[in-house]
């Protein structure tokens, strides 16, 4: 196969990075995507640093024995883990992670204080820290973990009376406070009109998916590898879970406004 037309490798450790894959979809409709979410092993955000750097390197080998001309870890703990060491394993891969989209949120007038929802392994990070330091002289940002949540999401469950007692919980002690939500895990995307509807339109939200998909499509043209094609894409799910209910919570995620 000519290397422009082989497909994009997406990678998470369940079906969050979903809400990447739609973003690069967006940007991208004509490229091939494979999605692996590795759901049997869900969720990274509590797992040991080893485990999931072992996971994610796996994982990413599985994706590139496939054929995949780039790829995207669209997984904020994987990332933190993994990413600097994939990009010595393979330095001419376009490989791209993602992280909390907190400069956007920080850069907001006024020192606004933002409000960062993350799996507890992403806070604990150094990536997350570098990150915050970067910014905390233009906003007050507080880290806030959030096990569990993604569980909702790996299950279906998007909205519902369930859910939003489990946000109103995580929530509330911050809901007068904050100005802004960064949503740093990729599940999270998924229950943004559940926590739009917690906090109230006052209070902006940010993901870093669109950004991951800007980096990809810029980084595959600098590499010369973006499809001649000029019709729509296919693409192809996978799981670690191997069930067909996986994958078709896969694709009605996907195809979810």
């Amino acid at each position: 196969m000519n290397e422009k037309e082989r497909p994009i490798g997406v990678f998470d450790s369940g079906v969050g990075g979903i809400s990447v894959l739609k973003e690069l979809y967006k940007v991208m409709p004509q490229e091939d995507y494979i999605y692996f979410g590795d759901s049997r092993n869900a969720p990274y955000g509590t797992k040991p640093l080893e485990e999931i750097r072992k996971l994610t390197i796996s994982n990413v080998q599985q994706l590139l024995s496939q054929g995949a001309k780039g790829i995207v870890v669209a997984c904020n703990t994987a990332t933190a883990a993994a990413v600097r060491i994939l990009r010595g394993m393979y330095p001419s891969l376009p490989l791209v992670g993602i992280e909390p989209a907190i400069k956007p949120a920080a850069l907001q007038p006024g020192h606004p204080v933002v409000l960062v929802m993350a799996t507890p392994m992403t806070i604990q990070g150094d990536k997350y820290r570098k990150l915050v330091s970067r910014y905390e002289t233009e906003a007050e940002i507080i880290g806030l973990p959030c096990p569990g949540l993604m569980e909702y999401v790996e299950s279906g469950k998007t909205s519902g009376d369930e859910l939003l007692a489990f946000l109103e919980r995580l929530l509330s002690p911050y809901r007068n406070k904050i100005d802004s939500i960064v949503l740093g895990c990729t599940h999270y995307p998924f229950v943004r009109k559940a926590i739009e509807g917690l906090v109230g339109e006052r209070v902006r939200i940010f993901d870093g998916g669109n950004g991951t998909a800007r980096e990809m499509c810029r980084r595959l043209s600098e590499a010369d590898l973006r499809t001649t094609r000029t019709g729509i894409g296919t693409v192809f799910f996978e799981n670690s879970l191997a069930t067909e209910e996986e994958i078709e919570l896969s694709r009605a995620l996907f195809q979810k406004n």
